[in-house]
C-alpha cells in the first residue's frame, strides 16, 4: 500500500471515530491499531502495552494534577471573587473601564490556574454579570472574555506547556519561563484593542466612576495580596532555582489550601469537588498523550512522518513559509479539536521538520500555544466558547463573532513573535544560562 493511501484511510479513521463521539484519546489509539496492522500486522499489541507505560511513566507529568488541582480550589475558593474586587478600582479610570479587569483578572488567574477553561469560567462568572448591571455593551464584554480567558494556555504555569514539554522532552522550567513576555505583550495587545474600541464607541460604555479613594485603593490591594503572594510562591520559586516545576506545584496547592482554608471559601463539600474535578481532567489528559504517543511511533513505522519532512525541505520553504503554512494548518485543526489534543497529535511530526529549519524547539512550543489558543474560540469545538455558552446563554457562533477582534489579534502575535523570536527567548536564555 502506497503512502497516500495510507494517510487516506488513517484521516478518514481519525475523523469518522472523532464524528462518532468516541474520546480523543480512544480515536487516536484506535487509528494507530489501524496503522500497525496495515504496516507491521502483529506488533500493535507489545507497542500498545510498552508505549502507554513509557508515556505516563514520566516524572515531569507529575505537576500536571497537581497544578489542576490547584486552579480547582481557587475555582471553588473565596479568592476568585476578591481578584475581581481588587482589580476594579484601578481599572475603571482607563480607557474601557472595568473591561479591562476582565484582561488583567484571566492574567492573574492564569498565573495561579493553568488552564483556560477554568480561567474563563472563574472570571467570566465574577465579571460579567458587574459589566451587565454596569451598562457595558454585551458583545465587547463577551468578547474581551473570551479573548483574554486564552491567556491560561500561556502564562504559566501553563497546563498545556507541561504536556508539549513532556511531549518533546523540552524543559519545562524553558518554556515557563518563554511564556512570560508573550503572555504580557498578549495582554497589552488586547488592552490597546479595549482602549481603542472605547475611545470609538463612546456611546455603548457608561459614565466613567468616580477616582477611586485611597481607601479603596489600600482594600483592593489587600484582596489581591494572596493571589500576587500564591504567584510568587509558585513561579518564583522555579525562577529562583528553588524548586522543579513539579515541586512548585505541591506549593501551589498548598498555598492554595492554606489561602482558601483562612479566608473560609473552602469547605468540605467544593475540597472533594476540586479533587473530583482534578482527577477527572487529568484522566482526559493522560487518556489523550497514551494515545498520542501510541500513534506516534504507530507513525514512524508507517514512515509518514519522515517522507512529509522530506517532501516540505525539498521544497526550500524559508522559515517564514513553513511558519505561515502551519499557522494556516493548526488554525484548521482547531475547528475539530480541542488544544491539548492538537499539540500531542502533531509534535511528533512536526518538530523534527521544524528543527530541520532551525527554528528553536523552545520558541516554537510559544508559537504553537499561541496558535492553540485560537482553538479555543474557533467554533464549533472552542471550549471557551463552551464556557461563556453555559454562562451567558448566547449561541456558539454568535460568541465567536464576540471573539473575532481578539482571535486577530492572536495571529497579529503570533506575526509579532515571529519576527521577534526574542520575545520568547530572550527571559530562559537570560536566566537559565547564570
Amino acid at each position: 500500500m502506497d503512502l497516500l493511501t495510507l494517510s487516506i484511510i488513517l484521516v478518514i479513521v481519525l475523523f469518522g471515530f472523532l464524528l462518532a463521539g468516541l474520546w480523543v484519546g480512544f480515536s487516536l489509539m484506535a487509528v494507530a491499531f489501524v496503522a500497525m496492522e496495515l504496516t507491521r500486522p502483529g506488533l500493535a499489541g507489545a507497542v500498545f502495552a510498552t508505549k502507554v507505560w513509557g508515556s505516563l511513566n514520566v516524572w515531569d507529568l507529575t505537576a500536571l494534577p497537581m497544578f489542576i488541582w490547584m486552579g480547582e480550589i481557587l475555582f471553588r475558593s473565596r479568592l476568585s471573587s476578591d481578584l475581581f474586587r481588587g482589580l476594579a478600582p484601578f481599572t475603571r479610570r482607563l480607557p474601557g473601564g472595568l473591561l479591562h479587569a476582565n484582561i488583567l483578572g484571566c492574567a492573574l488567574f492564569a498565573a495561579v490556574s493553568g488552564s483556560s477553561a477554568a480561567t474563563t469560567a472563574t472570571v467570566g462568572r465574577m465579571s460579567l454579570p458587574e459589566l451587565k448591571t454596569r451598562g457595558y455593551d454585551p458583545d465587547i464584554s463577551i468578547g474581551t472574555l473570551a479573548g483574554a480567558g486564552t491567556f491560561g494556555f500561556l502564562i504559566p504555569p501553563s497546563i498545556i506547556l507541561i504536556v508539549y514539554g513532556a511531549a518533546t522532552e523540552q524543559s519545562i522550567a524553558r518554556l515557563f519561563l518563554a511564556g512570560v513576555l508573550p503572555g504580557l505583550m498578549l495582554a497589552a495587545l488586547f488592552a490597546g484593542y479595549v482602549m481603542l474600541w472605547s475611545l470609538m464607541n463612546r456611546d455603548k460604555l457608561p459614565a466613567p466612576d468616580p477616582a477611586p479613594s485611597w481607601a479603596e485603593r489600600w482594600d483592593a490591594i489587600k484582596a489581591l495580596g494572596p493571589t500576587v503572594a500564591l504567584i510568587f510562591a509558585v513561579i518564583g520559586s522555579i525562577y529562583a532555582g528553588i524548586a522543579s516545576p513539579t515541586e512548585a506545584a505541591v506549593i501551589g496547592v498548598a498555598g492554595a489550601l492554606m489561602i482558601s482554608g483562612l479566608s473560609g471559601g473552602l469547605d468540605r463539600t467544593s475540597a472533594v469537588a476540586s479533587l473530583r474535578g482534578a482527577a477527572i481532567t487529568t484522566c482526559m489528559i493522560a487518556f489523550i498523550l497514551a494515545g498520542a504517543s501510541f500513534l506516534t511511533v504507530a507513525m514512524g513505522y508507517t514512515g509518514i512522518p519522515r517522507l512529509l519532512a522530506q517532501w516540505i525541505g525539498e521544497q526550500g520553504y524559508s522559515q517564514f513559509a513553513l511558519l505561515a503554512a502551519l499557522l494556516v494548518f493548526f488554525i484548521i485543526l482547531g475547528f475539530f479539536l480541542d488544544g491539548i489534543s492538537i499539540v500531542v497529535l502533531t509534535t511528533s511530526v512536526i518538530l523534527p521538520m521544524v528543527m530541520a529549519a532551525g527554528i528553536d524547539p523552545i520558541w516554537f512550543g510559544i508559537f504553537l500555544v499561541l496558535v492553540v489558543e485560537m482553538s479555543q474560540i474557533t467554533p464549533p469545538v472552542g471550549f471557551n466558547l463552551f464556557v461563556l455558552q453555559s454562562i451567558t446563554g448566547r449561541g456558539i457562533f454568535q460568541i465567536a463573532r464576540m471573539a473575532l477582534p481578539f482571535f486577530l489579534i492572536l495571529v497579529l502575535a503570533t506575526a509579532i513573535l515571529s519576527l521577534f523570536p526574542e520575545i520568547a527567548l530572550w527571559l530562559p536564555n537570560t536566566m537559565l544560562s547564570r
